[in-house]
């Protein structure tokens, strides 16, 4: 029994080792930095949206796979996904396009949320995502803001 109990406490003190072994990674910047109009699909809109992803670490990151999904006025509107690969080297940055999709029913529960003195501008949004990293582990970001629309009563971006 003693034995039991050293080698449990050894393998416990091993295990918490090896989590400090693991390089501390600050998260990803991530920006929409363009939005363009993809060939429609019978219902749906499609759209290729361009992320701008900076690495503020001191170590590559490796991505294999790429999600999004956008939320609007606390509603889903798109979601998307892309099997790219690729790498952001440390201290640098790099643009990535994933393709989304916004059904007709998204839209439609869109315009029913809408009050009818509400707008179009200052509308709150919330794109969450991840890159799927391999043996370096996934890197989910959230980014929130709301949407400034060109030519809305407001006049800004």
């Amino acid at each position: 029994m003693r034995r039991f109990l050293a080698l449990s406490l050894s393998l416990l003190l091993l295990s918490l080792s090896a989590c400090a072994l693991l390089p501390h990674r600050d998260p990803l910047n991530i920006n929409v930095v363009g939005i363009e109009p993809l060939q429609n699909q019978d219902m749906e809109v499609r759209f290729a949206v361009k992320l701008r992803l900076q690495n503020p670490n001191e170590t590559p990151i490796n991505y294999n796979g790429v999600a999004l999904s956008l939320e609007v006025n606390g509603q889903p509107l798109a979601s998307g996904v892309s099997d790219q690969t690729g790498s952001i080297p440390r201290f640098s940055e790099a643009i990535i396009t994933v393709p989304v999709s916004i059904s007709a029913f998204s839209v439609l529960r869109q315009t029913l949320g809408l009050s009818q003195t509400q707008s179009l501008d200052n509308l709150p949004y919330v794109l969450r995502g991840k890159l799927s990293g391999g043996l370096t582990g996934t890197m989910r970001f959230v980014d929130k803001g709301t949407l400034n629309l060109p030519g809305s009563t407001a006049g800004t971006w």
